[in-house]
């Protein structure tokens, strides 16, 4: 058997492949509940947090302050009664669910969470695979698990879920691109496309700070790709009734609400592995005793809680987008302010390899040319054409009805009842004694 100080020299990947069968298993099976177990807690997590923002309890009755509540959702969902439409396409119907949560249970496979421990004896690191590609592996398996809400909508054989998986579509595209883009600086600072040698490459610092553009637009289009409020734009619930689940209940409901928590677990454990240095704990190298044994697996969980709640701070405070503003967002913002910082992130780094400029020179080169743009951009004129005498007033290009609208008046057929009444109520008693002797 290899002696342990041996065992340290491995890499990764070596490590990994001697892991034993039952090692192997036990990974995977920790793996694929990761994702259950913590929608179970975040659903609840969200409700409370929302409720105590808005200034209202959240759930109080099932179990000790209501934290059971997620649990008693999970007994109740596979007995509530499956209806199934008529006109919706059986076999692509059943399967979308599965094409939404399965992808998702499977990507965090090479998510490194921890570094080199000892498991039962066996030495080996916190992560199932890692692939010299893992990065594009975690990329496909969150954007792939959208295009079983696109079937949904679909195979539901009915208008509003089809407007949802169309949204999703589009949604897809758009912030898929933005997300893949802002993963280029990373690549090009940590040299490999493997999780773990990205986490390992910024032990002397953190990708959060030293790509800050990416890390920001990154955290935008993780909000896209996972349907979350703001940008839940498949659901809308205010104008498509439900989304692209409209007519799905039971167990097919409840598989693609744990898709889009997982999904949400997912973005965040890669966020913390591409830009929060991973498993490491700040301010200190990799021979730290912090960054040794199972402390690192506490730090990459507070990382990821942290990102996880600013899922739920972002549905308690923003308002959905109206949808073109959504995809201005996504192709007008996102996508040509990664281009440009792409091609910046380019020259500084041919440029520092040369030996032309110091770092401190390209830096402030780099902020001058930044508040140039931007001052150019304030001070153009508006050259938008003026509004001519006769032509109708429309919201950004969208049809307003005519101003002069009058509603018809409706008659009202009670009003004689009720006045007739009322004068008898306010009569005086003499009149009507008076009135009463008459007759």
């Amino acid at each position: 058997m290899t002696p342990f100080f041996a065992q340290e020299q491995l890499t990764r990947a070596e490590l990994l492949a001697d892991d034993p069968w039952w090692l192997i298993l036990l990974k995977a099976v920790v793996i694929l509940l990761i994702g259950p177990i913590l929608t179970i807690f975040l659903i609840v997590w969200e409700r409370k947090a929302v409720g105590r923002m808005q200034n209202r309890p959240g759930p109080n009755r099932v179990g000790p302050g209501g934290y059971l509540q997620s649990l008693a959702d999970a007994v109740k969902l596979p007995f509530k009664e499956q209806i199934i439409p008529d006109t919706a396409d059986r076999k692509v119907y059943f399967l979308a669910p599965v094409v939404a949560v399965v992808p998702s249970l499977i990507a965090l496979a090479a998510i490194p969470f921890g570094p080199q421990v000892s498991i039962f004896g066996q030495q080996t690191v916190l992560q199932l695979v890692d692939l010299p590609v893992g990065v594009l592996v975690i990329l496909a398996c969150s954007s792939v698990g959208v295009y079983g809400i696109v079937l949904a909508g679909w195979s539901s054989g009915s208008p509003y879920p089809l407007l949802g998986g169309l949204r999703s579509a589009a949604q897809v595209i758009s912030y898929e691109i933005a997300m893949g883009l802002s993963i280029v600086a990373v690549v090009l600072y940590a040299q490999s496309l493997s999780t773990g040698d990205i986490v390992n490459a910024q032990a002397h610092g953190w990708y959060f700070y030293l790509t800050i553009p990416s890390f920001v637009i990154y955290l935008i289009s993780m909000v896209g790709e996972t349907n979350r409020a703001p940008f839940d734009l498949p659901e809308a619930e205010s104008e498509l009734v439900g989304g692209f689940h409209t007519e799905y209940s039971s167990m097919k409901f409840a598989m693609f609400f744990l898709a889009e928590y997982v999904n949400m677990v997912i973005v965040s454990a890669f966020c913390t592995t591409l830009f929060l240095g991973g498993w490491m704990f700040p301010f200190v190298g990799l021979d730290s005793p912090l960054n040794k044994g199972w402390l690192p697996l506490i730090w990459f969980t507070v990382k990821l809680f942290a990102l996880l709640f600013g899922f739920i701070w972002l549905r308690g405070t923003l308002p959905r987008f109206r949808y073109d503003q959504f995809m201005k967002l996504g192709w007008k913002v996102l996508v040509p302010a990664n281009l440009v910082w792409i091609v910046v992130v380019v020259a500084f780094r041919a440029v520092r390899q040369s030996g032309g400029l110091s770092t401190g020179q390209i830096v402030i080169g780099v902020v001058i040319v930044a508040v140039v743009a931007i001052a150019v951009a304030l001070l153009v004129p508006d050259r938008r054409p003026p509004q001519e005498e006769g032509v109708p007033i429309t919201g950004g290009g969208y049809p307003l009805p005519p101003l002069d609208l009058s509603v018809p008046q409706v008659p009202d057929r009670g009003a004689a009842k009720r006045k007739r009444r009322r004068a008898v109520e306010t009569a005086e008693p003499a009149q009507v004694g008076s009135s009463d002797g008459n007759i």
